[in-house]
């Protein structure tokens, strides 16, 4: 018997569905040698959800801001996994934090000092993302189909989701990079390919055919951008003219115009993303589960913003006449340390605990007879939810106990005054009331007459949190 000869029973699939015999007899690569490239494939993973997170808030592009958030938190996912991976193979997770070659430092420190869009674009997903689907792909040639399953497994689903990060990546190249702007990054991009080919490609499997090129964008360190930037389609930043939270606890206001203000505050939520991208960024030294669960977070509060652009849409209501401002995230990032961020985030979402906060929003998205509503809320219930509970893993922590982190979150929301005179008196917004333009829209397309003490609603924030505390104004 041999392998040409060897038969399974009746002619089965060998080897659980794994490989043919023939596959699994050729020798393949070591485990050390295994170890090695996931290394180089866990550190590309690290570097790319350090960049696409340090490119969130700064980006205006808003389709460009939540795909950066899916796509950090989807790296973050396969670094995690890389390190279990890792820590398999008779081997601790040492040398993880290694830089495996400077040629690939070199890479990666370029495209996140891209100096713009444009560029960013270019180097994410037309040089880095497929350079890694590049080695990974060669794993699965190179490895042997039996001993290696358990890497397999993850390489085939990291090249599953990279797939779907090159192809978003590709489109968005389309839409925002010209031409001559490609043409003119041609130069740069010979010196990415030329940092990958002295590192003997991604997975160093490959023999150096280039000298160590001249660093271009990176030559100064990359300085992380804190301040929140919106497309035109954003108008308004400052204003605080609508206090959604207000009419939403009104109990004299019906359902269904509640669901529109429900719909705001989910598309307002893209300022989360804005602040949490500093957190992660600014903090430093946290093991990498808090990092992916961080992310985790980061990506949620994304899916929740774009529930409400859905939301919108859906009901025939032009979002962009809501004022969906960056208040928020701009004075949370500019005014405060990562860990007073992190404490006003974990007080807002003790708050939204409550029979008052995500459980009553789902029923009211239950009573407004609008399924899509409903089930919106439900999600970003449980969304909540979970991140409570991180904010008890990662936060309370370096607080101390429970009263004394929430009293600390009241503590440092309150001192981020109200600046409600402030910005009206500097020109930045004169607080319009959007909130009759929105509600007639809707009422439009649902053909029913607005309500008229609702379409009457014209309460601000002036001195007012989003809790509806009251706070001193700073002008």
């Amino acid at each position: 018997m041999n392998i040409e000869t060897y038969k399974s029973y009746r002619g089965l699939p060998t080897l659980a569905g794994l490989a043919t015999i023939a596959e699994a007899a050729k020798p393949g690569l070591s485990v050390e040698a295994v170890v090695a490239r996931h290394k180089r494939y866990h550190y590309a993973f690290v570097r790319l959800h350090e960049i696409f997170t340090a490119r969130i808030t700064a980006e205006p592009v808003y389709e460009l801001k939540t795909g950066f958030s899916h796509h950090a938190y989807l790296c973050a996912e396969h670094v995690q996994a890389l390190r279990n991976r890792v820590a398999e193979m008779r081997e601790p997770p040492l040398g993880l934090e290694d830089v495996p070659h400077e040629g690939l430092g070199v890479f990666f420190d370029e495209i996140l000092a891209a100096p713009t869009t444009e560029a960013l674009l270019v180097g994410l997903y037309e040089e880095a993302l497929p350079a890694l689907d590049r080695a990974l792909e060669r794993h699965l040639a190179d490895t042997n189909p039996l001993v290696d399953a358990p890497s397999i497994r993850l390489i085939r689903f990291a090249r599953m989701e990279l797939s779907d990060m090159i192809d978003f990546g590709r489109q968005c190249i389309e839409c925002l990079v010209a031409d001559k702007t490609h043409h003119e990054l041609s130069g740069w991009i010979t010196m990415l390919r030329q940092s990958l080919a002295v590192a003997g490609e991604l997975d160093g499997a490959s023999p150096a055919t280039a000298e160590m090129p001249t660093r271009q964008f990176s030559k100064k360190p990359f300085v992380y951008d804190r301040v929140p930037r919106r497309d035109e389609r954003f108008q308004d930043l400052w204003n605080q003219g609508v206090n959604a939270e207000s009419f939403i606890y009104n109990a004299d206001l019906p359902a269904k115009p509640k669901v529109l203000m429900m719909l705001y505050k989910r598309l307002r939520e893209i300022d989360v993303p804005e602040m949490m991208a500093s957190i992660i960024v600014e903090t430093k030294g946290k093991p990498w589960e808090y990092y992916r669960d961080m992310s985790r977070q980061l990506w949620d509060e994304a899916r929740h913003a774009m529930m409400g652009e859905v939301g919108f849409v859906a009901l025939g209501v032009d979002w962009t006449t809501a004022r969906i401002t960056h208040n928020w995230s701009y004075r949370l990032n500019t005014e405060c340390t990562p860990i007073e961020r992190h404490a006003v985030l974990y007080f807002i979402e003790q708050g939204l605990m409550t029979k008052t906060g995500k459980r009553y929003e789902w029923e009211l998205g239950v009573e407004s007879g609008i399924p899509l509503a409903a089930t919106f809320q439900d999600y970003d219930w449980a969304d909540e939810v979970l991140h409570a509970q991180l904010g008890r893993l990662w936060y309370i922590p370096q607080i101390g106990e429970w009263k004394e982190a929430l009293a600390y979150g009241d503590k440092c929301w309150t001192r981020i005054l109200s600046n409600w005179h402030a910005v009206r008196d500097q020109g930045l917004t004169k607080h319009e009331n959007w909130w009759p333009l929105v509600y007639q829209q809707a009422c439009a397309a649902w053909n029913n007459p607005p309500n008229a003490q609702a379409l009457a609603f014209s309460e601000t924030y002036e001195g007012q949190r989003a809790d509806l505390k009251t706070v001193a104004s700073s002008g």
